[in-house]
């Protein structure tokens, strides 16, 4: 019976990690209760308590595993020698992303820049290992001279994670006909319109 409790204490933080996406997605952490987390995920209260110690542990537990999942994603892109590939790679995954967990999206949106925010140091250290990834591809764009004087890589980075973040979203809520290719290109567009003359 001991050999399955890992995988049966897996799956519940799974469903829990789900509910509280769902739920914190749609109306921020702070407005969510344990009991909702709980109902969402159609267990006990207590089955929160037992793997997370209060509201608090979960949702930083939830940014963490979502800022995990879309690391590895962006981590592909590291993989590519050409540094267009490697863009395309980038920003695709991104989107990807944030298509598959949009209230993930959501949740960075309406916590990252709430101020005071609650979750503000957790997201601000978690933001920085994004934008850190992101950032080692701008500096490949950087170091072919394919960046326009004067702009610098750590700006062009965190404006290339903001502008994709928020185009998935626009993406999702306002235009989910498109397809994630078509978004992608969009984007990589709009970058290459921003290379030196």
């Amino acid at each position: 019976m001991t050999g399955t409790r890992p995988g049966r204490t897996a799956a519940t933080k799974q469903k829990l990690f789900d509910a509280a996406l769902r739920l914190v997605g749609e109306r921020g952490a702070a407005s969510v209760t344990v009991d909702e987390i709980a109902a969402e995920a159609g267990v006990a209260k207590g089955t929160v308590y037992y793997n997370f110690a209060s509201k608090d542990a979960l949702v930083d537990a939830l940014l963490r595993h979502g800022v995990d999942l879309l690391a590895a994603r962006l981590k592909a892109a590291e993989e590519q020698e050409d540094t267009s590939a490697a863009m395309a790679s980038l920003v695709e995954g991104m989107l990807g992303f944030f298509a598959e967990y949009p209230a993930f999206g959501q949740l960075l949106v309406s916590e990252l820049w709430r101020t005071p925010g609650q979750w503000h140091d957790t997201l601000s250290l978690l933001r920085d290992d994004i934008v850190s990834i992101v950032r080692g591809q701008v500096q490949r764009l950087a170091d072919a001279d394919r960046l326009p004087e004067g702009v610098q890589v750590a700006t062009a980075s965190a404006a290339l994670f903001g502008t994709v973040l928020v185009i998935a979203l626009d993406w999702q809520v306002f235009q989910p006909e498109r397809d994630l290719a078509e978004v992608r290109d969009s984007v990589l567009s709009l970058v290459r319109g921003l290379r030196p003359g």
